[in-house]
């Protein structure tokens, strides 16, 4: 029985005097650490987008683009942590890296932050978790229709649509958010069809080069990653025992901005990216899914689709 109630953070962690002492150290944010880390992931970036530059064929445009797009989707992770408030000390960094962001990403911050937030409230629970909500990878074709990322970019465009047009209807998104939702979606919007229009005026394919084709090869590397942070985990309200922390290679935890801790950032939203590892330290004994690979938990998933365990 799936009981669904929601419990406050500190219930989850259930932190002795000595790890309070520790934590309250990890809850401080930082304009060096935020602006090093974007910098550094912004530099990736352009060194990605100078190869698809120099691509003189398909065949080296191809690959090009798919890791300008990986590098690229995975601002993902720099959004979700300034959604959170915790990639800078300063609210209008953490506000502008999100909107430029969210806007290369189509996923409105204002609208992103009620959404996931939501999802902390009653993650993995049942009908309130707005992540559920369509979430199906019960079957291989489910699966490959999830990861190949189609679901998030009709989704994305109809949500905006509809937010431009004045309906907003999730019932996360609060009275008071409403409008600031509407306008940001308007905003995005119309910036979206300059920039198309602007484009067919001039006869450029740039934007498509280097930002369209790019997010749709990366898209699916996203979907992967994030598949993993509470796929197969029980629909509770523990925190430490409904999310999953999978244990990967340095290059993935830099473009993740540390959050394949995620059962860490579920116990402890407030904690921001860089003491999230310190976190792990502490915590890493109470946490009931703490897989060794993205590619571990993806054969327990496919593995389960064959014994038909999967029941989101």
């Amino acid at each position: 029985m799936v009981v669904e109630t929601t419990r406050s953070q500190s219930e989850f962690v259930g932190v002795s005097s000595v790890e309070r002492e520790q934590l309250h150290l990890l809850y401080r944010r930082s304009n060096v650490c935020g602006l090093k880390r974007l910098s550094a992931h912004l530099a990736l970036v352009a060194i990605a987008a100078v190869g698809v530059h120099q691509a003189e064929s398909i065949q080296l445009y191809i690959p090009a683009a798919f890791v300008l797009g990986v590098v690229g989707i995975f601002l993902f992770a720099p959004l979700h942590e300034c959604i959170h408030r915790t990639a800078f000390r300063s609210r209008w960094l953490n506000d502008t890296v999100a909107g430029v962001a969210g806007f290369l990403l189509l996923l409105p911050p204002r609208y992103f932050r009620s959404f996931h937030l939501s999802h902390h409230r009653h993650t993995q629970v049942s009908a309130r978790d707005p992540e559920l909500v369509g979430k199906n990878v019960s079957t291989f074709g489910r699966y490959l229709i999830y990861v190949s990322g189609m679901l998030y970019w009709r989704d994305g465009i109809l949500i905006l649509i509809r937010h431009a047009m004045g309906q907003v209807t999730a019932p996360y998104i609060g009275r008071a958010v409403s409008q600031p939702i509407i306008n940001e979606a308007r905003c995005y919007l119309c910036i979206y069809v300059l920039l198309a229009v602007l484009s067919a005026i001039f006869q450029t394919s740039v934007l498509v080069t280097f930002w369209l084709v790019p997010a749709i090869l990366g898209q699916p590397i996203l979907r992967l990653y994030l598949l993993a942070e509470h796929t197969l985990c029980p629909l509770i309200p523990d925190m430490l025992r409904n999310s999953r922390t999978t244990l990967t290679s340095l290059p993935v935890r830099f473009i993740a901005w540390n959050m394949p801790y995620h059962a860490e950032h579920h116990a402890l939203m407030a904690i921001p990216f860089h003491a999230l590892p310190r976190a792990h330290a502490l915590f890493r004994d109470r946490i009931d899914h703490l897989t060794f690979g993205y590619s571990t938990f993806h054969g327990q998933l496919l593995a389960a689709m064959r014994l038909s365990l999967i029941h989101i």
